[in-house]
């Protein structure tokens, strides 16, 4: 039997001498599409850097395909888009280049790119409908494409695990859209497991397959429906909660209420 995509057991991090995650266990299986939701200032990016291997936690472990986090990191098998994938859109990069940066953890240091290289940035951005802007500069693009190119740099390691933090910032309705369907047409033709990070409780449910809930450590994990239909979730966000029923699921949002 395979070992999950991802299993986190009693996993605890301090930052700056603030507990920021208390005694995590988290566990997602292998072609799972878990969205991962909580209040700002919660844990949810550390959560995600911890999976990176770039934070060592307190205690607990963080393993990735049945290895350590820290290992597997620098193999290339962890896609990963940032809230903010590049500091200054008005730097002079095409969309091509910045899907190549993707490449690097694949190609080594002071290596330069071969043809599997370039086959592969040009496949993933076909992958992704940005092959035709290929020689655009990266910040002459509306905020949707730019995330499909962030997506795509994400992709070219040709990872089994894509980890996505607040995505759809910048980005409007119409385009989280049809981002949430890429995501789905890409999880089955690449056989990914994907970890997305949204403020939106009120959307992913419809999007994805579980919710996992922390706020320091974590509240709930299971289907969309159990999770926020429990009374649980009040707790986890610190204030009162509304229940709408809304289609199929019914959906949580939260309330406005003094600080």
């Amino acid at each position: 039997m395979s070992s999950p995509a991802i299993e986190i057991s009693g996993l605890s991090v301090t930052l700056d001498h603030t507990a920021v995650l208390r005694d995590i266990d988290l566990t997602v299986g292998r072609g799972t599409f878990l969205g991962l939701i909580g209040p700002n200032g919660g844990g949810k990016t550390t959560l995600l850097r911890c999976i990176l291997g770039l934070v060592k936690p307190d205690g607990g472990k963080v393993t990735v395909l049945g290895h350590p986090a820290a290992r597997i990191r620098p193999k290339g098998v962890i896609g990963y888009v940032p809230q903010d994938p590049i500091a200054n859109l008005d730097f002079p990069v095409s969309v091509y280049d910045v899907v190549m940066m993707g490449r690097y953890s694949r190609i080594g240091p002071f290596q330069r790119a071969k043809e599997a290289d370039v086959s592969t940035v040009t496949r993933v951005l076909e992958h992704v409908g940005m092959a035709h802007l290929k020689a655009r500069p990266i910040g002459h693009l509306s905020g949707g494409q730019q995330q499909r190119v962030f997506l795509a740099r994400a992709l070219a390691p040709e990872p089994q695990i894509l980890l996505l933090d607040e995505p759809f910032t910048g980005v409007d309705a119409r385009a989280q859209t049809e981002f949430y369907r890429l995501l789905a047409a890409l999880k089955a033709e690449l056989d990914l497991t994907i970890v997305l990070v949204s403020h939106d409780i009120g959307v992913i449910p419809y999007h994805t397959e579980e919710i996992a809930c922390v706020n320091q450590t974590l509240h709930l994990h299971g289907n969309p429906r159990e999770v926020l239909t429990s009374d649980s979730l009040r707790q986890a966000y610190g204030c009162e909660v509304e229940l709408l029923v809304h289609g199929k699921i019914p959906h949580r949002v939260v309330e406005e209420h003094d600080d």
